[in-house]
């Protein structure tokens, strides 16, 4: 898998700048301004991965190529980050629903059936059967 192998690898905050073609204070900026957070050693230094260099591209191509500002660019990446999140919860409740689908079906084979029930505010009284009866002078 070297998709997970590049996903591993860190690189000191010069490293990154010269990967990303940005001056080292950018990049300490987009960590201030939470574009962009790297992981830390004990000793405080930036740890750049392949995911946070791809994103710091990212954030060059919008800011460069787009024009879009960086409060714009942080509300992108938060927004792209809630719709990833999204899809995620999206295909469990997925597969969530194939498996009830798949039970339905097995159980409807022993004659059980479902059916739909609208949504009512009415609210309905109860009688037994024996008080159902006609009363007398109804």
């Amino acid at each position: 898998m070297a998709e997970d192998k590049d996903y591993n690898e860190y690189f000191v905050i010069s490293a990154a700048a010269e990967l990303t073609g940005m001056h080292a204070q950018t990049l300490r900026t987009y960590d201030r301004l939470g574009l962009v957070t790297p992981m830390r050693t004990k000793g405080g230094g930036r740890r750049y991965s392949r995911r946070d260099i791809t994103m710091l591209r990212r954030i060059q191509y919008l800011s460069q190529e787009e024009g879009v500002n960086l409060a714009g660019i942080k509300t992108i990446i938060e927004m792209t980050q809630q719709i990833e999140q999204l899809q995620d919860e999206l295909e469990t409740q997925r597969g969530h629903n194939e498996e009830l689908r798949q039970k339905l079906q097995s159980g409807s084979r022993r004659g059980g059936e479902l059916v739909h029930v609208p949504r009512s505010t009415a609210v309905v009284a109860w009688e037994p059967a024996a008080s159902r009866r006609r009363r007398p002078g109804a």
